[in-house]
């Protein structure tokens, strides 16, 4: 993959040295088509009179990670600004320097998106996260047990999963005949039987940062898209026999993506009740 971007960061690259033994990284860079505001990235259509970003942020600050690098694009200046600003005067106790922003110049998928923050962990040697920015119901209580799992297992790569009753839309989770995790397969490019499967995606990952980017070079954009898919890490880390997992953690409410001004609405009455 060839990484054409810039980045904008509150600091430098990260040590070899971490505390907390991972970082996040937030995908925010989405125009949000649908959203009906192209004024505004789509991680600041609000809920709850806050903006998606807000509850993301604040999920990855609860759990302490050494570092958040935020993935930005569309009209980047107003996320920036606002993190900067409105958001780090919220959450002052966790400190600038720790947030870096990333830039995708081009939206050439969640692939390339990703890659547009290599630089800032040339040399670091914990764990990544990978989170949506548009998805603001996840809970620290399931990315706690996420991580957790990752651990315990000893596993190179994991996937949160959820069980969808209406999986349309999203990427699948394929399993082979021993129930073994194989492969993502998104849903323009899934065959009949492929879209019937019902465990669906997240886009929530936890891996070593190195081999987060040695499998980012392997992608292509080979597909009906001509995206780089972020999910065909998982393709080329089973040639290398890594060990991955894909695990339903999480209710299907609360991995929702937001696409459209009425699922905003839809995650408003959701947080309301809780």
């Amino acid at each position: 993959m060839v990484n054409n971007f810039s980045t904008i960061s509150n600091s430098s690259t990260i040590s070899n040295f971490s505390v907390n033994n991972f970082s996040v990284i937030i995908l925010a860079a989405g125009l949000g088509k649908r959203m009906q505001n192209p004024n505004i990235p789509k991680v600041l259509a609000t809920v709850n009179k806050k903006p998606l970003i807000y509850y993301v942020l604040k999920t990855a600050i609860e759990l302490n990670p050494d570092r958040i690098c935020l993935v930005v694009g569309h009209k980047r200046e107003l996320l920036i600004d606002y993190v900067n600003n409105e958001f780090l005067i919220e959450f002052k106790e966790f400190p600038s320097s720790r947030i870096i922003f990333a830039v995708q110049e081009e939206q050439l998928g969640t692939g390339h998106a990703t890659a547009c923050t290599e630089q800032y962990f040339t040399n670091y040697q914990g764990n990544i996260l990978i989170l949506a920015g548009d998805v603001p119901l996840l809970t620290v209580s399931t990315l706690s047990s996420f991580i957790q799992l990752h651990n315990s297992e000893n596993s190179d790569i994991t996937v949160l999963s959820a069980l969808a009753p209406n999986p349309f839309g999203y990427g699948r989770i394929v399993r082979d005949i021993e129930n073994q995790f194989t492969a993502i397969v998104e849903e323009k490019d899934a065959s009949k039987i492929e879209k019937s499967i019902n465990e669906i995606n997240s886009g929530i990952y936890f891996l070593g940062s190195n081999l987060l980017f040695d499998l980012l070079r392997m992608v292509d954009n080979s597909n009906s898209q001509n995206e780089y898919y972020l999910t065909d890490i998982i393709k080329f880390s089973k040639s290398l026999n890594k060990k991955i997992i894909a695990k339903d953690l999480a209710d299907i409410a609360e991995v929702q993506g937001i696409n459209t001004p009425e699922q905003l609405q839809e995650i408003e009455k959701i947080l309301n009740m809780r």
